[in-house]
């Protein structure tokens, strides 16, 4: 009797011990391809779950909304195959992200699974995909310039630690060329990537031209191609985030790039729309163009760690459109903006960056007098010549009617060769200072 006495309270230890409350299973009652409703499964918006079918197939989804008693919720497998009638329970890994040094030379998709065939990611540690809110007190200024590597950026651009820079630009422009500059050139403890919405090879070539041996051990790269699931994709772009986030709290410098942000709000439209959302500029829905402020403001400078997360987000302009909305919401809150020129591209200037219309708004604070003097008057030449492109083309503009104009036409080559610099190429901080105190001196 005292044998089945103590199995008995070993069967209800467990109980005891943990949350006694029932486990509520749902059921799934419909599905239209992108959007699952289930019944019997009431948990908020932003809890994970797992479909399981009636063969015993396992696929994951979250809540994104709610139809009267029904859940919506939106698949993170893509198209799996789903049937009437499926159990729906609780996930509670969905709203967490794995983190940790053990992530340090790793590539993840967004569910936080290995991609490069190295076995098991060792991360013990969790921090929440959508971030931790802070006091807004709390992000510090930014005051020390960032070595980007790039001579361009370094000295017309001046980047600084913790700020946030979109890189704007069409398709086929170069974006992805300056990224893998950056990534060489930059100096941080940290880097973290977010390849999302691109093509499968684009991942790849990535892998094997952009992240040399010695960089890779420093980098956590999170990858998810054009082809999955939109829930996914938006995912892969909080999880890169909240990684970078948990390196910072560490008290560690991060450089995070985000490729494309674009990708992310097609990702966040597609969402809003299946919702339901009334479609606005473009047909974007109010939460694709809300999305970008929440997950931006992310990054910057932390005062009480130390710690800091510099971002770059690349931007795609649709046709070379900068006024898309989504190009316009991302120049609005970031700290800079890079714009690249196809003109600029087609004659061979890589990087491609057109000074006149890119911008750096911190560099006034983390440059000296005599470097922001030369940044000044470089961009004065520039802007003199694009202004007056069409007259000096046709022949219809008089040397000597402008000293200005004149001077911009003569140093036209000698501009366009202090924008060039070969891919493998690093130009540090103070060298590209140095040139273009050199090159704009009287």
């Amino acid at each position: 009797m005292s044998l089945m006495i103590d199995q008995a309270r070993n069967l209800l230890a467990p109980v005891h011990a943990g949350d006694a409350r029932p486990r509520k299973v749902g059921r799934l009652v419909a599905y239209d391809g992108l959007m699952l409703e289930a019944v019997g499964f009431d948990r908020p918006i932003g809890s994970g779950a797992r479909v399981i079918a009636a063969d015993g197939h396992v696929s994951r989804a979250e809540v994104v909304g709610f139809r009267g008693t029904r859940s919506l919720l939106m698949a993170l497998d893509g198209q799996a195959a789903h049937e009437s009638g499926a159990r729906v329970v609780p996930d509670s890994g969905g709203g967490v992200a794995a983190v940790g040094p053990g992530l340090l030379g790793r590539v993840i998709d967004g569910l936080g699974q290995p991609l490069d065939g190295l076995g098991p990611v060792p991360a013990v540690d969790k921090w929440p995909l959508a971030g931790r809110h802070g006091n807004p007190l709390d992000t510090a200024r930014v005051t020390r310039p960032f070595d980007i590597g790039v001579r361009a950026v370094n000295s017309l651009l001046t980047a600084g630690i913790g700020q946030r820079i979109a890189i704007i630009a069409g398709s086929g422009v170069g974006k992805s060329v300056l990224m893998g500059q950056v990534i060489a050139g930059a100096e941080a403890d940290v880097i973290v990537v977010g390849l999302i919405g691109e093509r499968s090879r684009e991942v790849s070539d990535f892998l094997a031209t952009k992240l040399p041996p010695a960089v890779r051990q420093k980098s956590v790269v999170v990858a998810v191609p054009a082809d999955h699931a939109p829930l996914l994709r938006l995912r892969a772009a909080m999880r890169a985030t909240a990684i970078a986030e948990d390196f910072r709290a560490r008290g560690l410098n991060v450089l995070l790039l985000v490729d494309s942000l674009t990708r992310v709000a097609h990702a966040q439209r597609e969402i809003g729309l299946s919702l339901g959302e009334p479609p606005t500029v473009k047909g974007y829905p109010p939460s694709a163009l809300g999305l970008i402020p929440r997950l931006v403001e992310r990054a910057g400078a932390d005062a009480r760690t130390g710690g800091s997360i510099t971002a770059l987000y690349t931007v795609l302009a649709d046709g070379d459109d900068t006024s898309d909305p989504i190009v316009d919401a991302a120049r609005a809150i970031v700290d800079g903006h890079i714009v690249l020129s196809r003109t600029l591209a087609e004659q061979g200037v890589y990087p491609a960056i057109d000074v006149g219309k890119s911008l750096s708004r911190v560099m006034a604070d983390i440059v000296t007098p005599e470097h922001g003097a030369a940044a000044a008057a470089l961009r004065r030449l520039w802007s003199a010549f694009e202004e007056n492109r069409d007259l000096i083309l046709m022949g219809a503009y008089a040397p000597g009617s402008d000293p200005l104009i004149d001077e911009a036409i003569v140093r036209r080559p000698e501009l366009l060769d202090f924008l060039r610099q070969a891919p493998g190429e690093r130009i540090g901080f103070e060298e590209s200072v140095a040139t273009l105190i050199g090159t704009m001196a009287p």
